[in-house]
């Protein structure tokens, strides 16, 4: 028999890994986004009234790169959420890209929202108002101890799991950004530099920007069902290819089933056959060193019959 196929062997055990490895997610974190995103809600609305309040662009501008974080970690949420919801005979794969949608629709508001933050900076730079700078300073301090705390609550999770450790990224990112904008009064109270205002928003703008552009161009990668960031295919298929007994590997896919699970499938060539113990070793070891936790894997004795193996042959 030419091909002796072991879909069910080797993605049975790879499956049951990946469930192992990301079901604890949403337990383990559960409590932390609930809180994140509670604090964070709290402090936009805090940010948006005092900087009305207090005349202060750079604090409207940092309540809405706040907003994206509440988004952002209702979005990470989500997705460890949807995670666990299981297969449909319509869905086989459960809703687990709708993370990765969600992730799309998040890049597109933060890049909008730079856009508004833009035009109101240099708007104030024609024509600079004058800022409470007393107001900005404890409300944009709260904004460092908020995020920083936030980011705190996901640090054990960021090596782990990609999804967690975007929401970490995200908070200790701001955390800085916050600090900035308290720099910014305190120095436009000494001088009287009311310029300062705006210059600190367009910054602010630019670091939105940039995760903005970050986030959209990943997100954009794994709804083409491209690799997903951190994984080297070569690594994967030079694995593969070093495997005893694996005499070729062809037709290999690697892509993201969701912003935190990914998947992999493989031709092996292996002359002398295969058994449960090889695919389910190869499956593990895939889990534990490339985080790939959803692996199913073909295996051929006579390559020449699949038409998906290269045709030139030695």
């Amino acid at each position: 028999m030419a091909h002796d196929h072991h879909h069910n062997h080797s993605h049975g055990h790879g499956h049951s890994r990946g469930h192992a490895g990301h079901s604890h997610a949403p337990d383990s974190f559960g409590w932390a986004f609930a809180i994140g995103a509670s604090l964070n809600t709290a402090f936009v609305i805090a940010e948006l009234i005092f900087g009305y309040a207090a005349n202060s662009l750079a604090l409207i501008s940092d309540a809405v790169h706040n907003l994206s974080d509440v988004i952002a970690l209702l979005l990470a949420w989500g997705a460890a959420w949807l995670a666990e919801r299981k297969p449909t005979h319509r869905h086989t794969y459960g809703y687990r890209r709708a993370s990765i949608l969600a992730a799309l629709f998040n890049a597109g508001l933060l890049l909008v929202a730079v856009g508004g933050i833009v035009v109101e900076a240099v708007n104030r730079l024609y024509s600079p108002a004058p800022v409470a700078g007393w107001t900005v300073v404890p409300v944009a301090a709260l904004g460092v101890a908020v995020n920083g705390f936030t980011a705190l609550l996901f640090m054990r999770g960021r090596h782990g799991d990609l999804n967690i450790r975007g929401a970490y990224l995200h908070m200790a990112a701001d955390a800085g950004v916050s600090l900035g904008v308290v720099v910014a009064a305190l120095i436009i109270m000494m001088t009287g530099w009311l310029w300062l205002d705006p210059a600190i928003s367009l910054v602010i703008a630019a670091v939105v920007f940039w995760s903005g552009w970050g986030l959209a161009r990943d997100s954009v990668n794994l709804a083409l069902d491209g690799v997903p960031r951190g994984i080297d295919l070569a690594q994967v298929r030079d694995y593969l290819a070093g495997l005893e007994g694996v005499s070729e590997v062809h037709d290999l896919h690697v892509w993201a089933m969701s912003t935190n699970e990914t998947a992999l499938t493989a031709h092996l060539v292996r002359p002398g056959g295969s058994d449960d113990a090889f695919l389910h070793g190869v499956c593990e070891e895939l889990s534990h060193r490339f985080n790939i936790h959803h692996s199913t894997l073909q295996i051929e004795v006579d390559p020449a019959v699949c038409k998906l193996a290269p045709a030139e042959r030695v």
